[in-house]
């Protein structure tokens, strides 16, 4: 009688364990090809002379698109009213990619439907422009819907490098992960007996150009301090 008045409890107790690993395992950021996508925000050609570091920044989103076409990542990519800022470059590569134009400073209201047509999506890995607007509003908008954000901070710039900084910060305090190209790369290949693995080799073993991150985080910047939740 006292194991079948204690089972619920039981049961309970089970449950919330079962969801606290289960958030445990989130919170450490962890990505896999088969439940990530790739977003590539509105890299266009009217931005290049104004972005700090555009050429940089570009460079290392196209080296996240190779590597996204190599494992299967699906790729999606949006242009900020492309009637006055122009069209994407074209050194990032993004040949055969139909671009979604918007007006919106986030990627997710012109992508909805692509997004709720993926339920096993898990992970936003986000590249592009500008960080405190279409960046920073867009990983808003992901986490809102419970996905994890992963930015690719050697891949997103600003006109302004204290509004990149700063954005960086508010992300990070949102609960987006911040970290660079090689280190999401290398998390989704996951091991060097991937049948990928020496293609994608090819694709790093480039130098990342500096894109004035070191200057950001030098000192141990307080803004990027103990700002995770």
């Amino acid at each position: 009688m006292l194991d079948i008045l204690l089972q619920p409890h039981r049961d309970t107790h089970s449950a919330l364990c079962a969801q606290e690993m289960a958030a445990a395992r989130a919170s450490l950021g962890r990505i896999l090809p088969e439940s990530s996508i790739l977003f590539l925000c509105d890299m266009q050609e009217k931005f290049r002379p104004s972005i700090a570091y555009f050429p940089q920044i570009v460079s290392v989103a196209a080296r996240m698109l190779k590597v996204a076409r190599l494992l299967d990542v699906p790729v999606l990519l949006t242009e900020q009213y492309p009637q006055g800022l122009g069209p994407t470059v074209p050194e990032l590569g993004a040949q055969g990619i139909r671009p979604v134009s918007k007006t919106c400073f986030s990627m997710v209201p012109t992508l909805q439907k692509e997004l709720d047509g993926r339920p096993k999506l898990r992970s936003v890995l986000l590249c592009g422009l500008e960080t405190q607007v279409c960046i920073l509003n867009t990983a808003l908008d992901l986490l809102e819907r419970g996905l994890q954000v992963h930015v690719v901070v050697d891949a997103c710039s600003s006109r302004s490098q204290v509004d990149r900084l700063v954005a960086l910060a508010r992300m990070r305090q949102s609960g987006a992960f911040l970290s660079t190209s090689e280190a999401l790369i290398l998390q989704l290949v996951r091991d060097a007996a991937h049948p990928k693995f020496k293609e994608i080799q090819n694709i790093i073993k480039e130098p990342v150009p500096d894109s004035g991150l070191l200057g950001l985080f030098q000192g141990q910047n307080p803004l990027l301090l103990n700002s995770r939740p």
